[in-house]
């Protein structure tokens, strides 16, 4: 199969408007196809993965986005540059923007996609629901009108009833979007809408419509031709989110019957033809507990998870064909598949997304059942300029619970070190009972959290032996008797002429025997623990071990002496810290105003995402420490607060 288009063109050439692992994706199926690849990179990505894959590679400009991925006219430029015949935009950045569609068209450079026109009318998400209306599929109430003003919106939001969701008309990605749960509430959430979309989209118009309690996200994948040919290949079920955005996925949705499976690819093909859709597209959809479905939008681009479909179908979404080569009924669904998304972020932290480099990155292998989509290496750095998504990891088998199994087998061998990710958190969620179950919906995260987020009880005293152990191994420490300190707990080491170790905690005493050896570069310890033979695998950085295992990690930390630990993290006079490095984008605060516990302080910008940093007490400002523009590290304080009367009594 080839690259080709309606004017029957052959592709030869093609850029990847993008970076990450969906850049890397698209120059796989590129390679595949005899088609060479030319990346773009901002100065943030000069030695990333997608750079060293493709053919070529040019530098666009800065690490913002702004300034790099988003610049149309750069992009443009290296593709007259390096001759490519075509752009494909993958997911995110300009994939969904007409106005490039429509540069690329000018310039005759095909742009892999849908036409501009489907973009524009799909994109604006008022448009698309009377287009949807029209074309007889199901949409939810709301108000979409050109009167933007706060009254107007607050009066429709009142007439539809509490809760609604305030939504960017030209949003996407959980961005510009907030669920408001009462009229007090309302301007305050509606200007924080705006300023995201403002600043995600350059268009701060918003959209009002009902919010569906727990309801489920179920979307439909098409495809088009431009024969005016359209087809479903299925739906994924995308309800578990965090801050509105999918943190996995999975095709077919669960408990779905067959009719509803039908009604649902039909009315996504409804919609797919009303815009004249060519390309591989989505059709999301909100579904009741009764399995009542209503139209929400339509991407128009490839999706995050567009491999579960791939697994299912036996398809290649990137693989552009003239005329759809199947029909319908030659579509067929088999077995099950997951997707789950490994993000550098903290699940404990309110999901709170970080960057650092990636010290050590081992993955499950590949095979034609399990993918791991990624655009980073043992190595390289996640960037606080872009989204934290480290990798997605895909597995298929033929029934959901098989599909379970191997997403969890193959989470425990996803091992990172070097920054905070979810992987623990994927573990947990994925091995819930409702999950097992198939009861999925948008507030299962919510619902379950303390579930979710329990950490592993602490190390056994078997897996301390084995920590020790393996300390001793690597730093060849052969002394006749010492006391190692790990989380707290003494072990007291006698090495004996054997060769084995005896080591007491507390009052037990433990037969340690082991020793250690290399595989595909990683260093894995073989133990036994009073006669209890064990094998993981070993790193040692700075103060910490980390054991990986077939039952989990475990993290044990080798304290540092009293005198050498940094100082405490509390802000200046308890003022709030930088939650992570990031752009002040709005200050609400000057010095000598007095503020409440829980009042807004300030807006940052980071890793795409808006946080508001709130007062943690009643108190007067002293000092205010950043301007609107301003970029602050992480855990540098931002404002500090007048000494009350009562502190300065205690200080002297």
């Amino acid at each position: 199969m080839k690259y080709t288009t309606t004017t029957g063109r052959n592709i030869t050439k093609v850029l990847i408007a993008n970076r990450g692992e969906i850049a890397c994706r698209v120059m796989r199926t590129a390679r595949k196809l005899g088609v060479q690849s030319v990346a773009v990179y901002s100065e943030a990505d000069r030695n990333s993965m997608h750079v060293d894959m493709a053919d070529e590679a040019y530098s666009i400009g800065p690490a913002p986005s702004q300034q790099s991925y988003l610049s149309m006219e750069k992009i443009i430029q290296v593709a007259k540059t390096s001759a490519a015949q075509a752009i494909h935009p993958g997911y995110g950045f300009l994939s969904e923007n007409m106005e490039f569609a429509e540069l690329c068209k000018q310039e005759g450079i095909i742009f892999i996609g849908p036409p501009p026109s489907a973009i524009r009318d799909m994109g604006i998400k008022s448009t698309s629901k009377s287009i949807m209306a029209a074309a007889g599929v199901p949409v939810v109430e709301g108000y979409h009108g050109e009167d933007q003003s706060d009254q107007c919106l607050k009066e429709h939001a009142g007439r539809i009833g509490y809760p609604v969701m305030i939504k960017a008309v030209r949003g996407g990605g959980g961005k510009g979007m907030r669920i408001v749960r009462s009229e007090q509430e309302f301007q305050e959430q509606l200007e924080s809408a705006r300023r995201e979309a403002k600043k995600s989209f350059n268009d701060d118009a918003v959209l009002i419509e009902k919010f569906v309690d727990t309801p489920r996200h179920v979307e439909v994948q098409v495809f088009g031709d431009h024969h005016g040919n359209a087809v479903y290949l299925f739906e994924r079920d995308c309800s578990v989110q965090r801050r509105h955005q999918k943190i996995i996925e999975e095709a077919p949705a669960p408990g779905i019957k067959p009719e509803v499976r039908k009604k649902l690819g039909e009315a996504a093909v409804r919609a797919a033809k009303a815009v004249n859709y060519v390309g591989a597209g989505t059709v999301e959809f909100i579904m009741d507990s009764k399995h009542n479905f209503y139209f929400m939008e339509m991407n128009t681009r490839l999706q995050v998870e567009h491999p579960v479909t791939e697994m299912i179908t036996g398809t290649d979404l990137i693989a552009a064909g003239e005329k759809i080569p199947l029909s319908q009924e030659e579509i067929t669904l088999q077995g099950h598949a997951f997707e789950a998304r490994i993000y550098a972020e903290d699940p404990s932290n309110n999901f709170m997304p970080g960057a650092g480099p990636l010290v050590h990155l081992s993955t499950p292998r590949a095979d034609p059942s399990t993918r791991i989509e990624t655009g980073v290496r043992q190595g390289d750095e996640v960037s606080v300029h872009y989204d934290p998504m480290i990798a997605k990891l895909v597995v298929w088998a033929a029934d959901r619970q098989a599909a379970l199994t191997k997403l969890r087998y193959s989470l425990r061998q996803y091992n990172i070190i070097g920054l905070h990710t979810n992987i623990d958190f994927l573990l947990n969620l994925s091995g819930h009972p409702e999950f097992e179950a198939g009861n999925v919906h948008t507030d299962f995260i919510p619902q379950h959290h303390k579930e979710l987020l329990l950490s592993r009880k602490a190390a056994a005293k078997e897996s301390l032996c084995q920590a020790a152990l393996g300390l001793i191994l690597k730093e060849k420490a052969m002394t006749d008797a010492f006391t190692l300190q790990a989380h707290d707990v003494a072990i007291a080491v006698t090495y004996n002429h054997d060769g084995s170790y005896s080591m007491q905690i507390e009052d037990k005493t433990f037969q340690v025997l082991g020793d250690l050896y290399s595989e595909e570069d990683c260093t894995y310890l073989k133990c036994s623990v009073n006669g209890v033979a064990s094998k993981a695998k070993l790193i040692i950085l700075e103060n910490t071990i980390y054991l990986f295992s077939k039952e989990g990690s475990i993290e044990i930390d080798i304290p540092v002496p009293k005198y050498l630990s940094s100082v405490s993290s509390e802000g200046t006079q308890g003022g709030p810290l930088a939650p992570m490095t990031g752009t002040i984008e709005k200050v609400f605060v000057k010095a000598g105003d007095k503020v409440k516990a829980g009042d807004s302080l300030m807006v940052m910008i980071a890793m795409k995402m808006e946080h508001t940093i709130k007062a943690p007490k009643d108190g007067t400002i002293k000092k205010v420490f950043y301007r609107e523009g301003a970029q602050a590290n992480r855990h540098t304080p931002l404002v500090e607060f007048e000494e009350e009367e009562s502190d300065k009594r205690e200080s002297e």
